[in-house]
Parts: C-alpha cells; structure tokens; sequence
C-alpha cells in the first residue's frame, strides 16, 4: 500500500469563531484518522525518532499498537518514560524533536506523532477509569519543589519506584507553568489537573500555598526527613526592555498577564481579579509566549493585536503552528519593528483625569538584519529616521524570563551562573550534597519537554544515590 506523503490535517475550530472563545483551538484525530496516521509509520529497527525525545517514549512501539486498535496498550508504553502524555500530546515542539528525526521526513511530511500521542491519551482519559496500582514503599522521602513539569516527571518517576514523594507548589493550583503560563484554548486546565491526579494516584502528595524560602528552606525540608531535594521551580522573574513608559497603568508583564487569565480566570465575566480588556494591545516578543499573550488578548476582547518583533519571520523562535494559528485569527505582525518608548495621557489642567498615567501609544523604530550574532541568528539593526507610533491602550512585554531567585537567595551552598540559573552536573546534582535541579530553573525559559526530560534525569540520579549504588 501506498504511504501517504502528508501527516492527516489537524482539525481546529473556524478563526473566526475560536478568536472569541477560549475553548481548545485544535479538536483532536478520530479513532479512524488516528489509526490511518498509525499506518504511516515505517516502524524503523533503529527508532531515530526515539532519539529526538528528551524522555525516551518509545514511539514506535505505541504506534503499533494504536495502528492495531490497541489504545489502553499504547498508552501504558507511553506511560512507562511519560508523567504526563496528554500534555505533551499538546504542546510539545515535536517538529524539532522526534519527528525532526522521523525517517518518512525525509521524502515526506514526517509522522505526526504529537497528534497521535494526544489521541491516545485523551482516550485512555475518556475511557478508563482505573486507577494506576500504587507500588510498594521503599521507605525513602524525596522533596518537590515546583509543580510545574520538571517537578511532577520527577516526582512521578520516583512514585514508581516506591518512593514517598511531596510537591511544594507556591500558588493555589498545581501544574506551574501548565496553568498559570499556558491558555486554556491550547492547554485546558483540567487536563492538566487529570495527570496531577494520576500521580496523586500514584502516592504523590501534593501541597500548595508553600512557597520554598519562605514558607520553608531547602534545609528545614532535609530537618522534616527528606533525604534528598529537587528544585523545580521554574523561570518566573520577568525580563522587561529598560525602555521609558514601562511602569505606566496598562504594561504587563507576559508572566502577569497570563497568570491573571490563565490561573485566576480573568477571561470570566464573574472574575474578581482585574485586567485590561479591549482597545489596541502591543505584544513584544515572538517567541510562543508572545503568541500566547496576543491571542489571549484578541479572546479578551481586543479590537486590535500587534505583535511586535526585532527580528523577521524567519527568526520567529515560536512554533509554526501557533504563528499560523495567530495569523488566520487576525493577529497585526509588526516585523522588524523594536519598541524605544511607551508614552502615557497627561491632562495637567486636570490631575484627576482618569487617563492620566495610563498607555497612550508606543514609540518603535525599524530594524534591518546584520550581521549574525552569537546565536547564529542575523543582529537587528536600527534604521534612523524609521521612528513611527503605534496607538495602543495596553503593552505585554514577551521578552522572556529568568529563573526565580528566591531559593538561591536563601538556600547557602547554592551555586549559580551569571543568568541566575542553579548550576547543575550531568545527573542534575547541585553544589549541594542531595540537593537536584532541572528545568527552567537551570537553564531560563525553555520547551515542556526539555524540562521533563531534566526532571527524569534527576529522578534516576536521586534514587540511585539513595540506593546507594
């Protein structure tokens, strides 16, 4: 039988009916679709596709069985490297990891793994309700510290193996970035908490509202018992510009502006929690954050978007799919564009204006690429005399992240690089004795899988040193 050249379409809601709401963009494969995009697959002896996976998920394997009709089977062979497949099945890169490895890409569109992995968990979600056996203890206590998914891979990765695992999560909910940083219209929260539950199943405790270095030291957790420490706990400081404007009524963060929607539910008509909604929104940045913040504010109400970003479309560092996803909703993509000064409303005839210190508009100027820079990618260049203004009501700057300081500050004996990030070995082992890191933490804001993958890393380190082996 012929092999299809092209991986089947993912189905989506209309643009013009998903830019005002906040339900999933895409919709999912059908058994037959799914089962049709299984027979794709070439099953190669030696898996390369496995290789492009920070977490070893044994692709073809699961594809087979999917190909079979097999489903629960595939799902337990994803289960057996994954914590949490129907949030990778979502928003991991895969087209510059397993399937950038695929041997059908080579002559064709590679197959589309990400989706297939997405149907199988969704299945196993809708049509099991058996819970995961809880192994037997092993007597030993394990630390989380980050709920988010270096921190839940890791602690699911240890409960397999027996041990008695606690996550501390600052916020109220548990999944990290997965609920605070990711829309619900390409990550809805309750898939999320049904993989948080799987491993609650598994014997992980969870415990929010504790904030590490506050609530408790690293060294008050080895007091309670733990023997070893894994800190998880992401990239949460903001970078902004340094540009004039920034502190106006109106400026977000990235990081602000989607907790507020995301984790507090300011999308809701019944929210308590404030946001800006409507008029014309600038977003800076053009990474996936940045497309996450854009739409969010098209499905707050914006009449306007811009994306605005230094560089050109082929140096967009976002996904394809979610800047396709953002052009057919209407998103404004300002290219070659650098902000140089956000400017609010003065009224001095009357102080109790109410639009004073709000934003007014933008300052930006054109860019033209160089020559490249330390990243490879080309240096943006100004343009003088390019100046011009954009009129907007609210700014979200998209720039990126830094890991958060609050653990290095207070725990002694931490070493860190000039970025902030805990400086790790290859096991994910800190300057401190039994004290592990992995994620956004060590490295700034980077990809879901990559940060799972340095949770699994650190979860075999630590139950090999508290094996003693």
């Amino acid at each position: 039988m012929a092999i299809d050249p092209n991986k089947h379409p993912m189905p989506t809601q209309a643009p013009e009916e998903r830019a005002h709401n906040f339900r999933e963009v895409a919709l999912g494969y059908t058994m037959e679709i799914a089962r049709d995009e299984a027979s794709r697959c070439l099953n190669c002896k030696n898996q390369p596709c496995v290789k492009g996976c920070p977490v070893g998920i044994h692709i073809p394997q699961f594809i087979q069985s999917l190909r079979k009709g097999e489903i629960e089977e595939a799902y337990q062979i994803i289960s057996l490297t994954s914590s949490l497949p129907a949030v990778c099945g979502r928003v991991c890169p895969q087209e510059t990891q397993c399937e950038s490895k695929c041997t059908l890409g080579v002559r064709f569109e590679p197959v589309g793994i990400g989706r297939l992995e997405r149907f199988v968990a969704d299945w196993h979600n809708e049509h099991s309700a058996e819970a995961p056996k809880r192994p037997e203890s092993n007597g030993h206590r394990v630390a989380i510290v980050g709920s988010g998914p270096s921190g839940l891979t890791c602690a699911g990765d240890l409960a397999k193996k027996g041990y008695a695992v606690t996550v501390f999560e600052a916020l109220h909910t548990a999944g990290g970035v997965l609920v605070y940083g990711i829309p619900e219209f390409r990550l809805p929260k309750a898939i999320v908490a049904r993989e948080v539950d799987t491993l609650k199943a598994l014997g992980v405790d969870v415990e929010t509202n504790v904030i590490i270095g506050k609530t408790l030291t690293v060294d008050e957790l080895f007091g309670q018992g733990y023997e070893a420490v894994f800190i998880g706990s992401g990239a949460g400081l903001p970078n902004f510009m340094g540009i004039p404007g920034e502190s106006l009524k109106g400026v977000y963060s990235a990081n602000e502006y989607l907790t507020r929607s995301n984790l507090m539910k300011a999308y809701r008509d019944d929210a308590d929690t404030p946001i800006m909604k409507g008029g014309s929104v600038a977003v800076v940045g053009g990474g996936n954050v940045a497309m996450d913040a854009a739409r969010t504010a098209l499905r707050l109400g914006a009449e306007h978007v811009y994306i605005v970003y230094r560089r050109s479309m082929e140096e967009l560092p976002a996904r394809r799919e979610e800047v396709e996803h953002a052009e057919e909703e209407g998103i404004d993509f300002r290219l070659l564009c650098n902000p140089t000064e956000i400017l609010g409303w003065e009224n001095p005839e009357n102080p109790r204006d109410p639009k004073n210190g709000f934003v007014k508009s933008m300052r930006c100027i054109r860019m033209e690429l160089g020559e490249p820079d330390a990243s490879g990618r080309r240096r943006p260049v100004e343009i003088p005399g390019s100046e011009f203004t954009l009129d907007v009501d609210t700014v979200v700057i998209a720039i990126g992240t830094s890991p958060n300081p609050l653990i290095k500050s207070t725990t002694e004996g931490l070493e860190v690089n000039r970025r902030g990030g805990i400086v790790i070995n290859e096991d994910g082992l800190t300057s401190r004795e039994n004290v592990y890191a992995g994620g956004d933490a060590v490295t700034g804001a980077a990809t879901v899988i990559s940060a799972m993958g340095a949770g699994k890393t650190a979860a075999a380190a630590i139950d090999k040193a508290l094996r003693g082996e």
